[in-house]
């Protein structure tokens, strides 16, 4: 995460200046959870094939107007990544390329915070394409689910105990639905669906007990 200097200095360092919005300050009470499915596990080699992005305003998820675009990867599909999201080639060859589909994310995201599950994995697979486009990387904060939840429930925890952070796992101890993994809009309102529960833990200082919890808050979807 960039300090007021740093952002300064990346803002103006911008080969194209029309995207100095991503550095403005945060909108209040808002966030945008994202989610990509890629080629394979390695930014720098693997590219995105889908990608969902979910804006929070407060204490709603205002899925219906979500951004959720497939996109054509410039390499051929590897059999592993295809067993895993269920993409095949022919279902993204007539898809945008990652260099239409960026820039309006860019957009959709704006200087919004990130909320997702494991959130740097997908923020490193999009720098890559960022880098290539304006030189620079997202300067959004960052909000990984899975730190909210092992503070909620792990951060007071003696030294060896049993972590379980598997996201199907965080999901049940909420209290919350069972959902598809691996397809980009699911598993971006399932870590908004999180996020809005935990941090409504974290400003009542609401622990997760160690065993199945009762206490959750509640959210709308719009």
């Amino acid at each position: 995460m960039l300090g007021r200097v740093g952002h300064l200095i990346k803002r103006f360092g911008l080969t194209d200046q029309s995207y100095r919005f991503l550095f403005e300050p945060e909108p209040a009470n808002e966030a945008v959870s994202l989610d990509c499915e890629t080629t394979g596990f390695d930014p720098w080699t693997d590219e995105i094939v889908s990608i969902a992005a979910i804006r929070i305003s407060g204490r709603r998820i205002l899925a219906s107007s979500a951004f959720r675009a497939l996109v054509r990867p410039e390499g051929a599909m590897r059999p592993d990544s295809i067993k895993v999201h269920q993409l095949r080639q022919q279902d993204v060859a007539q898809s945008r390329p990652m260099s239409d589909v960026l820039p309006e994310l860019l957009h959709f995201i704006g200087s919004r915070p990130l909320v997702g599950y494991w959130i740097q994995f997908d923020v490193r697979m999009l720098n890559k394409y960022l880098l290539a486009m304006i030189d620079t990387r997202l300067p959004n904060r960052r909000i990984d689910v899975s730190e909210l939840y092992y503070d909620r429930k792990y951060g007071s925890a003696p030294p060896g105990t049993r972590v379980d952070l598997r996201y199907a796992a965080i999901r049940a101890d909420l209290k919350l639905p069972a959902r598809a993994q691996h397809d980009a809009f699911e598993d971006a309102l399932g870590a908004a669906e999180m996020f809005l529960v935990l941090e409504d833990m974290r400003q009542r200082s609401v622990r997760l007990p160690r065993r199945p919890p009762e206490v959750r808050g509640d959210f709308a979807i719009a």
